[in-house]
């Protein structure tokens, strides 16, 4: 009953409140810094390369250079498009048929390949147009480089950005949970003077207050991991096309990562709190 009360005593519900707000903005950077790995990868992977492929062959060399295609490490997929469906998407985007003033249909038969993440860089996709353009059966390779060239360059700057923004809300957080469990701590000086007086061992003064630092730690992790998935619902909800870049292991990482880093952090400065409290001298207690 004692134990039951001490949770829910004004003592701890203070501090729990202070943690779990700080241990929700943590995620809430932990989450954009995840986030904007996957956003990364999905803006390169819908770069397209465009492979125009030689009226010449015959629709079963077509598909065996397809499935030669798929089977390369860097294709994260690909798609055909024939001449029909070419010339159907041209017509539909100009509102006019080019074959009506041309006389033939000038578009190809074509493979749109998106490249895996690791070689959608400047260099990395250079190397992969250039062996591609080594099969006879490809008339051109067509892509977008200084595109490509910005969108690696923009998220280099983004994930620097979002780096530093990290390690600083990091310190901030370590920082604010450090001062609301000082205060806690602080207000006990008293006691734990007490105790040292009628002979306690340091061991046995740490234990409570370790086990309620601990509590502290986990219980404002679960409330916090709880608020960060209620505004993750709310986000799906406003925009669902976010399951597109947000993951299942993204959210177990931003949960585990919060629950962990308030256990250890308020573990650790109620230890190196009580530390000070225990090495004072009963004259010190009251000059602070």
């Amino acid at each position: 009953m004692k134990k039951h009360s001490s949770i829910f005593s004004t003592h701890f519900i203070t501090p729990a409140i202070s943690t779990t707000l700080v241990l929700v903005l943590l995620g809430t950077i932990v989450f954009f810094v995840l986030t904007a790995q996957q956003l990364s990868d999905y803006v390169r992977e819908n770069i397209n390369v465009s492979v125009l492929i030689s009226d010449d062959l015959s629709s079963d060399e077509m598909t065996v250079l397809k499935r030669d295609f798929a089977k390369a490490p860097y294709v994260k997929s690909i798609k055909y498009i024939s001449k029909e469906n070419a010339l159907k998407e041209a017509t539909q985007s100009m509102g006019t048929d080019p074959t009506e003033f041309l006389g033939y249909n000038p578009f190809t038969a074509a493979f749109e390949i998106n490249i895996k993440a690791d070689y959608a860089t400047t260099q990395g996709i250079d190397q992969i147009v250039k062996k591609i353009k080594m099969n006879t059966a490809v008339v051109d390779v067509i892509y977008q480089r200084d595109l490509i060239e910005s969108v690696n360059r923009n998220i280099q700057k983004l994930s620097v950005i979002l780096l530093i923004i990290a390690a600083l809300f990091t310190y901030i957080s370590f920082a604010l949970i450090n001062n609301t469990v000082r205060l806690a701590i602080f207000s006990k000086r008293f006691i734990i003077n007490t105790m040292k007086l009628v002979g306690a061992k340091w061991s046995f003064i740490r234990r409570p207050f370790l086990a309620n630092g601990a509590t502290l730690g986990i219980i404002s992790g679960i409330i916090a991991d709880g608020l960060l998935y209620a505004g993750f619902l709310w986000l799906q909800k406003y925009e669902p096309d976010i399951n597109l870049i947000v993951n299942p292991q993204i959210i177990f990482i931003v949960g585990s990562s919060v629950l962990i880093f308030g256990l250890i952090i308020t573990t650790l400065c109620t230890l190196v709190s009580l530390q000070k409290y225990l090495k004072m001298s009963t004259n010190k207690l009251y000059h602070i």
